[in-house]
């Protein structure tokens, strides 16, 4: 048996996260990942000499404040080399009028919109108001949702009048907001803001939390912004694991989780593992930060009196989604002039096509050549109840399915694909250990976003949660949030602060 400090359950980004921070405070920390490279679902995989990012193509964060730009900076890691996406995404609504370019200077984003959408102004206003109060609120460093008095203390120093005021938003949806402004009949604004936060919040705008969608509605525009990895999304992985190693702490790849169980006479956590040789190993902690979706927990961890409401608490998350993902190669000759960098298309069949194309000259593809990655969501369930010949036999059709939509946005010959495959949720599965391959977290209704959310401390000492179903929710920047959020809790326990330069 294997006894450390702290056991990093998962190497996403998240736990990366996790595990450079508390080494960087001197802890003992290991960190498992059962796949054999870390990066998760910001990971990537090469086909010859094409290099797709596995699902995450895009990151947040990276300006000078940003929570990648803070951590990074407290770590002492250089941020991987990336490009500012202006415009962030063009968004065509099919309904033949002009594609919506998500523009990141606010005034060029401004004249865009009330082109797009005249007379929806107010709508917009409202949106910026809500996220200036909580993006000033996030940059205090509150924690939730709030379990105990020190949680409390965090929160309350981060709390401000006006976030008081904008508080009184925290049970409305994007479509309340819509309504409070007038502009709910305007069914084209309707469309976009349904496209758009169901690519971030696994939600449409009747069931987003009003304060998470104003926030997601605003983060392609300075001072915040998306931003494009040169080479890969596995580039933001590989410097924090430099700054995980950088610091004493242990990353072993091909270790598998396999069971999780508190000792409560030692005050100690023991992880049954299968490590890359196949044997059964047992790790001792007195602390574990997972980084998986929470669901896993329902087959790892060997539950007790105490937590026998969280387990029904978990067995009653919502149900969250899995994706299906086309991974092609092209000559870039074949793409639209000007071709941007995302694209997302409102596509009957799918309702959703979201497109990420690489640079040229990035590391993703040949120069003259561009990888090509298209996602739609998907229910898990009907994936894996297939026999495994009824599987392939619905995963070529879903692959014929997307290339016709491919080909028909892009107007693209379907002879011209130099690559071409597919994943779908068992894809997922298997390359990063979610339970039926699920993404994006929880969707951020009002009921499971913000205070009423999962929180990162459990009811059991020593056990916590961090990633995309954990507060602030998706997304690389997010998922970092959570792991800085448990950290900091982790450290409080112990008697020790984490102080970050804003």
């Amino acid at each position: 048996m294997e006894d450390q400090s702290v056991l990093v359950i998962g190497g996403g980004v998240a736990g990366l996260t996790a595990a450079a921070l508390l080494a960087y405070e001197g802890i003992s920390v290991t960190l498992l990942e059962a796949h054999h490279q870390p990066g998760g679902c910001a990971g990537t995989f090469r086909r010859g000499s094409y290099v797709f990012d596995v699902g995450a193509t895009q990151v947040a964060g990276f300006e000078y404040g940003g929570i990648h730009e803070r951590l990074f900076r407290h770590l002492g890691i250089p941020l991987p080399p990336a490009r500012i996406l202006d415009p962030g995404c063009l968004i065509d609504l099919a309904d033949g009028s002009e594609p919506i370019k998500l523009w990141h200077d606010p005034q060029l984003w401004k004249e865009e919109r009330r082109r797009q959408f005249p007379g929806t102004e107010l709508f917009w206003v409202l949106c910026e108001q809500l996220h200036k109060s909580n993006w000033e609120f996030s940059q205090r460093d509150p924690v939730l949702p709030i379990r105990n008095s020190w949680d409390t203390g965090q929160f309350f120093k981060a709390l401000r009048p006006f976030n008081l005021a904008t508080g009184c938003f925290t049970f409305f949806t994007v479509a309340d907001l819509l309504k409070i402004t007038g502009c709910n009949e305007d069914l084209r604004l309707r469309k976009f803001l349904d496209l758009q936060l169901k690519l971030y919040s696994q939600e449409s705008s009747d069931r987003t939390a009003a304060l998470y969608g104003a926030t997601v509605l605003q983060m392609a525009q300075k001072p915040l912004g998306l931003w494009h990895i040169d080479g890969s999304m596995q580039k933001l992985s590989d410097r924090l694991v430099d700054g995980v190693l950088s610091n004493g702490a242990r990353l072993l790849c091909r270790n598998r989780v396999v069971g999780l169980k508190a000792d409560q006479f030692r005050e100690q956590w023991i992880a049954n593992v299968i490590d890359a040789k196949g044997r059964a190993v047992e790790f001792q902690a007195r602390d574990v930060v997972f980084s998986l979706p929470p669901q896993c927990l329902l087959e790892l961890l060997v539950f007790d009196e105490l937590l026998d409401n969280y387990r029904q608490k978990l067995e009653q998350l919502p149900k969250p989604t899995g994706a299906i993902v086309f991974y092609g190669a092209i000559d870039r000759s074949h793409l639209p002039t000007n071709c941007p960098t995302h694209f997302q298309f409102a596509v009957k069949d799918f309702s959703s096509l979201f497109l990420s194309i690489s640079c040229d000259g990035d590391g993703r593809a040949p120069l003259g050549q561009a990888t090509v990655i298209a996602s739609i969501f998907t229910e898990v369930d009907e994936w894996f109840s297939l026999e495994d010949s009824d599987y392939q036999c619905y995963k070529q059709v879903w692959l014929s399915n997307i290339l016709d939509q491919l080909n028909a946005c892009l107007g693209i010959d379907s002879n011209t694909w130099l690559h071409k495959e597919l994943a779908t949720p068992k894809s997922f599965a298997k390359w990063t250990g979610r339970a039926k391959g699920i993404v994006g977290g929880l969707g951020q209704h009002p009921s499971v976003f913000g205070p009423f959310g999962l929180p990162s401390r459990t009811p059991k000492r020593g056990l916590w949660l961090c990633g995309d179903s954990i507060f602030p929710g998706e997304g690389t920047a997010a998922v970092s949030q959570s792991a800085f959020i448990a950290t900091r809790q982790l450290m409080a326990e112990r008697g020790q602060i984490i102080q970050v330069a804003k």
